[in-house]
């Protein structure tokens, strides 16, 4: 799952998870993001720190409090080094952007074995 509020960003994403054969759930909406993965339980979501008017970090400790959700693998990302407050909001990573594709995959990898 895709959490982005970048349009380009997730358009590129998705397009390379898609290539390498993972199914992508795109969300740019953010009012019911918990809810979302509730429905899609996700095996991993990559989600942007900062979001439009949202904060990412308060989404991230809101999948952990959630018995149903709390076992995803999340990854977050951001342009500035948030590593420290990603894993104390209950990341289980963090990429700093930019960062290349085979990176971005070989982590999603790792969590899926």
């Amino acid at each position: 799952m895709l959490i982005e509020d970048d349009p380009t960003m997730i358009n590129l994403l998705g397009t390379l998870l898609e290539m390498e054969g993972f199914d992508v759930v795109k969300v740019t909406r953010f009012e019911n993001v918990l809810a979302d993965m509730k429905t899609e339980m996700p095996d991993v979501v990559l989600m942007d720190v900062h979001l439009n008017d949202v904060d990412g970090l308060t989404f991230c400790a809101g999948i952990r409090a959630d018995a149903q959700i709390s076992s995803i693998k999340v990854i977050m990302s951001s342009g500035m080094d948030m590593r420290y407050e990603s894993i104390q909001a209950g990341a289980d990573d963090f990429l700093l952007k930019p960062y290349m594709p085979d990176e971005l995959i070989n982590r999603i990898n790792g969590f899926l074995g």
